[in-house]
């Protein structure tokens, strides 16, 4: 498919810019976005050095504390066995759950199959999953009335408009535990200050990927793409409209959020510039393409192109020097979840540490619960140290201060989305 906007640095885990969000007008507030702990490597993907351009990262208030329980985490197997051959843990702690079905309304290729499995058999509860490839595609379904969802997966700059026209409710905080096991760098962020609504799911970067084989020429910014002629004839592009005209207008020198129609206009215009020269548009698995060679240059997410050098390292990773895009997904239930039980049951078992370090196995983002990383990290440690060494899912500090969060585009989004529209059909 297509997966961090003001924050303090971590030791482990240095918290990105923002995710995909953005204030109208004005320059953005940047956020800081947690990185591992230790000190990247360049084995599986490299970066180029980091850019010295974009604006410092601003200080924000600490993190919001996670709530704490009672007892600490403990591992306990169950007699349950998914088809892959995973023992299912058990829940810690177990919830009363009446409910026999849960509706989720999710990115696609973002949950491994051994989470969905398991749920289901400890729970005896059927999950109904509805995918989407963008933001977009998500917003426009719930809003056109779609509500028999319960849980939904926003990225931060989605956030905002969903809390404004009252689409996802608050969150009982007592009744998730897991919160306590989530790195505070990653909680109580500009666009949902108290996790009131919210909880982090994963986090990450949109950046240049390219095939060393193919691209003799290593871009080092968002403005090679634009090379005479085409950097490339064979350009895969995330399908998502903030994400591209985003990089655009990075390459222009304007603010990722800008609401100025002449900068727009302009950012039109480049990307109709570059539009014959992209293959593919694609957020549902762009790592695809990359790695069956049909693409050699573009721009993708930080998990597709971990996952796609790992098939073939000929395939790296760049922070372009004016700044990546910085984003943190969440999960959020929706107003009128049919299955509000199954739904607060969802989100503690699926991301309890003796499961969500799954993630790191099938969704290599920047994962910001830290109980699944040291429980990796414990039993999983050849897993974990491929995560902790990649500079591409534990972003260096100075691509991650760098960096440019996408926010709320407000009344500016039909906007974005008209360009969007007008440069895919070029």
């Amino acid at each position: 498919m297509r997966e961090t906007k003001v924050f303090r640095f971590l030791a482990a885990l240095a918290l990105l810019s923002m995710i995909l969000a953005a204030c109208g007008g004005g320059t953005a507030t940047q956020a800081v976005q947690p990185s591992a702990t230790e000190s990247p490597a360049t084995e599986a993907v490299t970066t180029e050095p980091a850019a010295t351009e974009a604006s410092t990262a601003t200080e924000a208030p600490a993190a919001t504390e996670a709530p704490a329980t009672s007892a600490p985490f403990t591992s306990a197997p169950s007699d349950k066995t998914t088809s892959t051959g995973f023992v299912c843990p058990e829940p810690n702690p177990k919830m009363e759950v009446t409910s026999t079905e849960l509706n989720i309304f999710v990115w696609t290729e973002y949950i491994p199959q051994d989470i969905l499995d398991c749920f289901e058999q400890v729970y005896g509860i059927k999950v109904n999953r509805d995918e989407y490839s963008s933001n977009e595609e998500m917003y426009a379904k719930l809003s056109a009335g779609a509500t028999t969802y319960d849980i939904v997966q926003p990225t931060n700059n989605f956030v905002a408009p969903m809390i404004r026209n009252e689409m996802i409710q608050k969150l009982d905080q007592s009744k998730l535990p897991v919160l306590q096991f989530f790195d505070p760098n990653y909680l109580g962020l500009p666009y949902d200050p108290n996790n009131e609504y919210t909880i982090p799911y994963e986090a990450g970067t949109d950046a240049i990927v390219y095939n060393a084989d193919v691209i003799k020429d290593p871009p080092t910014s968002w403005a090679d793409l634009w090379k005479p002629g085409c950097a490339s004839k064979n350009m895969i592009m995330l399908d998502g409209s903030h994400d591209i005209i985003g990089a655009a207008l990075i390459s222009l020198g304007y603010d990722v959020n800008t609401k100025d129609t002449a900068q727009l206009d302009e950012a039109k215009a480049k990307l109709k510039e570059l539009a014959p020269c992209v293959k593919l548009y694609d957020s549902d698995s762009p790592k695809t393409a990359l790695i069956a060679g049909d693409a050699d240059l573009g721009i993708t997410w930080t998990g597709e192109a971990f996952l796609a050098a790992q098939e073939n390292p000929s395939i790296k990773y760049v922070y372009p020097k004016e700044g990546a895009i910085l984003w943190q997904d969440n999960y959020a239930i929706m107003t009128d979840a049919p299955h509000l039980d199954a739904a607060y049951a969802w989100l503690n078992y699926s991301m309890q540490p003796d499961l969500f370090w799954l993630m790191l196995r099938d969704f290599p983002y920047t994962n910001p619960n830290k109980g699944a990383l040291d429980f990796a990290k414990d039993s999983q440690p050849d897993l974990y140290n491929a995560y902790i060494n990649s500079p591409v899912t534990n972003t260096p500090a100075a691509d991650v201060k760098a960096g440019h969060w996408l926010d709320d585009l407000g009344d500016a989004s039909p906007v974005y989305d008209q360009i969007w529209t007008e440069v895919k059909g070029q």
